[in-house]
């Protein structure tokens, strides 16, 4: 949703520094992305610009596999951005995973969410902005980022379950070198699946008295940030994203915003509306515009807004539209071709 974006997206400096490490400079970057060199010292870019910037680096590199690698194990820890180093010094994996997911809400266009079922850890990248998906690039360096974090957090050199990119991603032996894992491309969606024993690793990083300093700064930094945007608004975008990994309840979405469930309650009654009545309403706008799009078959569309069964959701559309789903879209698509 665009309007849950900031305006400008902060480049920490530390990136500029990477690219130079790598024989890149950042003038390079801003010439090959038609951008204007004082881009570099701008205090923030736009979501088209921020693309741009990936996208040249990606073109300067060559190969988006080893442009992924090369950054990453690069890029020093000392220079991550704040939002980053609280991460890097959380007590464990799962902890340090779990600010990442929070405080990335302070830098769009990306944003992860977690889900945990079985042995498995699995974290999905999903863009705010769906009209403008990111390059391939950036997807890459996010989710190795993640695994990366991991690595330098623990001491250890862990390795993925499984990683899965929407989009080609170059020389796929190296990222399968690098992430120890099969890497699939082609998918519906980017997503990496860790081992989730190895949530439990403390983090040798772990430093208590300096998480203590930053995490009430970032937390009254993003509280701020998102005071700035309807309540309503940012439950409807966490469930809008979540609605694929089943029916997400008022306490992952309270958690995610930082808050308690009785005070999201509170906050939507206010905003005169409650917890299901979003949930229903995500899933209806979601339905027409997946069901708009043929190329989709009823059951997907009914499992991709978080229905178990095409007769749950059958009677849901019933409730909606007064029709069946097959019913409206080919009104619809009869309409589209008549006009």
């Amino acid at each position: 949703m665009k309007d849950l974006t900031s305006d400008r997206i902060k480049i920490p400096l530390g990136f500029w520094a990477g690219l130079n490490q790598l024989g890149i400079s950042s003038h390079d970057i801003a010439r090959h992305a038609r951008l204007p060199l004082t881009i570099i010292n701008e205090p923030g870019v736009t979501t088209s610009q921020y693309f741009a910037i990936w996208q040249a680096y990606s073109d300067l590199i060559g190969d988006n596999a080893q442009g992924i690698i090369k950054l990453v194990t690069a890029f020093e820890t000392a220079k991550y951005p704040p939002s980053v180093l609280a991460t890097y010094h959380a007590r464990d994996y799962r902890d340090a995973l779990n600010r990442m997911v929070r405080y990335k809400q302070m830098c769009p266009p990306e944003s992860l969410h977690i889900t945990e079922e079985g042995e498995n850890c699995v974290i999905e990248l999903n863009w705010l902005t769906t009209e403008q998906p990111g390059p391939p690039m950036l997807v890459g360096i996010t989710l190795a980022y993640l695994l990366e974090l991991g690595r330098r957090g623990t001491g250890q050199h862990l390795t993925a379950r499984f990683v899965e990119f929407s989009q080609p991603m170059g020389d796929l032996q190296a990222l399968e070198a690098y992430f120890g894992c099969r890497v699939g491309v082609g998918a519906s969606s980017n997503r990496l699946t860790l081992h989730r024993r190895d949530l439990e690793l403390p983090f040798v990083s772990y430093n208590e008295e300096l998480l203590e300093m930053l995490t009430p700064v970032l937390d009254q930094s993003l509280d701020e940030q998102l005071r700035r945007h309807s309540i309503t608004e940012m439950v409807k975008w966490i469930l809008k994203r979540s609605l694929t990994a089943g029916r997400p309840d008022i306490h992952t979405v309270a958690k995610e915003l930082g808050m308690s469930e009785r005070t999201l309650q509170r906050q939507l009654t206010d905003d005169n509306t409650s917890f299901q009545h979003l949930l229903s309403q995500v899933r209806h706008e979601q339905a027409r515009e997946y069901l708009a799009d043929s190329s989709f078959e009823i059951k997907e569309v009914a499992f991709l807004i978080g229905y178990e069964d095409q007769n749950s959701f059958y009677r849901a559309f019933r409730m909606w539209e007064g029709d069946t789903p097959s019913n409206w879209r080919a009104a619809k698509l009869t309409l589209a071709t008549e006009n």
